[in-house]
């Protein structure tokens, strides 16, 4: 069963706002930011932990921007839509390379402070899929932190923008005419405004972050469980790609029985010169791919796994011994403390690593300035899909495409914001969904651990879907966040294993050992998801459409 409503009580407050922004990573303050610093418009801002918490802060690499005068738009197009695998949209990506490095230098303008030479210039690294120097980062590995703390001071500075935090989404408000006029939400917070409650608005900004908690290893923080996709399939949108799940090559082993967050070690370490050996030191990249450890990060997760089946191993190996203790102090603070307190000394050893679950390139379907399939809706960052990733998000475009679709839906909202949609019976009555049991989460990302992660085949999938199937037939549960959460996750997973069994290739990040071939002939476009009010999942084939 997959709820078309959420099961929660009757909203015991209302509010009135002109937007609502929910998500505080890049994405959704700078969407915030944006539409405050160019109009009177009243934002709200929900987030479900506090303002600064979300996937930003945890971003290690940088942002990926044509800012070097060797560079150009038109190179970074091409190393993207490589990395995409066929399938991105070449208007979309054409808008993040042009409007890209505007957009970083405006965040530097703000406040952000990037690293810089002896000459003052923006310091450029480069990571997996670049070809030429390109990533501005932060403070070494910790480009997300300072990204995030500039953006949310300038937030916290305006006076249009109200905070709630510790608020869950759970539905989308429809009016009669499909528009979308609101949302419902769970507040933690004290007086007025606690409890669930109803927020009338004339536009919504999901900027609700990834899906990785439906996985038993994830680099996502514990607050990504797809909420924003998950209220956005309740409310009718459609949902482009979700199969595209992006596994981080390297991120940190810490055994097998390690779940949840897991830490991630940059693409920037490579970047540096660091290479992948297995248990014998051979660097098993080189003559696989031109870029070799740079490769994109499918081709690298899928060499990766490969080896271990292989030889047996249960990871392999990141040897960046060459670095020298004081590289990695100045250039990988994060990282190199990190893995000091697991135990792991980079500077002497090698690191243990393995592919896990890091990024969604699908999301709910949007248009050049943000918006969804139904009216009033808008997405973005990591809930949306904009077509810039494809079928294999390049590596640091993810903050960008925050940055340079965030203003856009700003500016798309301060040009144009549709009148008020009328009320309906969500604000009177009791939602009459059903909830699955958070204590039956395990046993979720067990099977979609199993049967839909990096390596996919018919036989896996089908049991994923099964064990899904058996999940949404289990008893409701009572109305609480983690079972709201819970029945996001299953929502969610349950689109991904839909899509995933009907798309037969191997493309990007979607890979299947039964089809291993990619197929442009039969599979050169995208797979849609909508949700019908009786909770089935209808998928449609889009071939691809060509822009000049």
């Amino acid at each position: 069963m997959i709820p078309a409503r959420l099961a929660a009580p009757a909203p015991g407050w209302t509010a009135q706002t002109d937007v609502v922004v929910v998500g505080s990573g890049i994405a959704g303050l700078t969407t915030a930011l944006h539409v405050a610093r160019h109009s009177a418009l009243r934002v709200l801002l929900v987030t479900k932990d506090v303002l600064a918490a979300g996937s930003t802060r945890w971003a290690q690499g940088g942002i990926a921007a044509a800012l070097d005068p060797g560079d150009s738009p038109q190179d970074h197009f091409a190393d993207t839509v490589v990395a995409g695998a066929g399938v991105c949209d070449d208007a979309a990506v054409r808008v993040l390379v042009r409007e890209g490095p505007a957009a970083v230098r405006e965040l530097a303008q703000i406040g952000a402070r990037f690293d810089r030479g002896a000459d003052g210039a923006l310091s450029l690294t480069r990571e997996g899929g670049h070809h030429r120097d390109r990533i501005v980062h932060a403070g070494g590995d910790a480009t997300g932190a300072e990204v995030e703390r500039a953006l949310v001071t300038r937030v916290l500075d305006a006076s249009t923008v109200e905070v709630v935090e510790h608020a869950v989404v759970l539905d989308l408000i429809v009016g009669a005419d499909g528009a979308v006029g609101g949302l419902t939400l769970h507040v933690m917070g004290e007086g007025q405004r606690d409890g669930v409650g109803a927020v009338r608005a004339r536009a919504v900004v999901l900027a609700t972050g990834g899906i990785g908690q439906i996985y038993e290893a994830t680099t996502n923080p514990s607050v990504s469980t797809g909420d924003g996709v998950a209220a956005a399939l309740r409310a009718g949108a459609v949902v482009r790609d979700l199969e595209f799940v992006q596994f981080h090559p390297t991120v940190a082993w810490l055994g097998a029985r390690s779940h949840g967050q897991q830490p991630l070690v940059s693409e920037a370490v490579r970047g540096e010169g660091a290479v992948l050996v297995d248990d014998a030191g051979t660097r098993f990249m080189a003559g696989l791919h031109e870029l070799a450890d740079l490769a994109p990060r499918d081709v690298v997760a899928k060499a990766i796994l490969r080896r271990m089946r292989d030889t047996g191993a249960e990871h392999v190996w990141l040897d960046a011994r060459h670095f020298g203790a004081e590289k990695w102090r100045v250039r990988f603070p994060t990282i190199l403390a990190t893995l000091l307190s697991l135990g792991i000394d980079p500077v002497h050893e090698l690191i243990p690593v393995v592919p896990a679950c890091h990024y969604a390139s699908g999301g709910i379907r949007t248009d050049l300035s943000g918006e969804s399939s139904l009216p009033g809706l808008f997405a973005c960052g990591e809930s949306a899909c904009t077509g810039v990733h494809g079928a294999n998000r390049l590596a640091s475009n993810s903050l960008l495409e925050g940055l340079v679709f965030g203003r856009r839906i700003g500016e798309q909202l301060v040009a144009r914001l549709r009148e008020p949609v009328p009320p309906r019976d969500v604000l009177t009555g009791a939602a009459t969904g059903w909830l699955l049991d958070d204590a039956l989460r395990p046993e979720l990302q067990q099977a979609m651990s199993a049967g839909a992660g990096v390596l996919r085949d018919a036989g896996g999938l089908a049991a994923a879907a099964k064990s899904l199937a058996a999940l949404g037939a289990s008893p409701a549960a009572e109305p609480r966040t983690e079972n709201w959460e819970a029945t996001n996750l299953m929502t969610v997973a349950a689109a991904l294993v839909s899509t995933a069994r009907l798309r037969e290739e191997t493309r990007g990040s979607h890979w299947r050992d039964d089809f291993p071939e990619r197929d442009d002939r039969a599979w050169l476009g995208h797979l849609d998801t909508v949700l019908d009010p009786g909770g089935e999942l209808a998928v449609t084939f889009m071939p691809k459409v060509s822009h000049s």
